[in-house]
């Protein structure tokens, strides 16, 4: 196996169970918080998607898809490319209303699809040591750190709305 079809598979990994958490989910599910301070289901996942698009977008030297193809009309969201999520209130939070889940798995399969065209065409193993800066995050880090920041943030945010929908639906809803 290539290095490449092992990042590729954990990227792949995040949207499969992005789907299992949000199939079936009403609107009113996906915006309901289990207690007052916690995020929703909605959020948790606009806020993995989001932060795939401005970090990877960033990353890659690319536009957000956020902007360049208007999701945040679908959102009913401002064009801000740097609203992800991070650093709302639990007010913001709650605000948040969160459209059908397919809107969401769109929107995440179309950041998915250029991420993968990018690791497998675009990525060599030189990159991955290179250094980068985001002036979002404000902070430098090379390529291999910022692709594996990523992927555990993409897993622990489809985690944590994993267990929102557990705490929602009971048990037994994980196939």
């Amino acid at each position: 196996m290539k290095w490449q079809m092992l990042i590729a598979d954990q990227f792949n990994r995040i949207e499969q169970e992005l789907v299992l958490v949000l199939d079936g989910l009403t609107t009113d599910e996906l915006n309901r918080q289990p207690v007052s301070d916690a995020n929703s289901i909605g959020w948790l996942a606009w806020h993995l998607t989001r932060s795939l698009d401005r970090n990877m977008f960033e990353l890659m030297g690319k536009e957000q898809l956020w902007i360049s193809e208007k999701w945040y009309t679908r959102f009913n969201r401002k064009p801000d490319p740097g609203e992800t999520g991070y650093g709302h209130t639990i007010e913001e939070a709650k605000s948040f209303t969160s459209p059908d889940g397919k809107v969401t798995l769109e929107y995440h399969r179309a950041i998915l699809k250029r991420i993968l065209a990018y690791i497998e065409s675009d990525l060599t193993e030189t990159d991955l040591n290179r250094e980068t800066f985001s002036p979002t995050l404000k902070n430098k880090a090379t390529v291999e750190a910022r692709i594996a920041s990523e992927l555990r943030h993409g897993f622990m945010q489809v985690g944590q709305a994993g267990y929102v929908r557990g705490m929602l639906k009971g048990r037994g809803w994980y196939r």
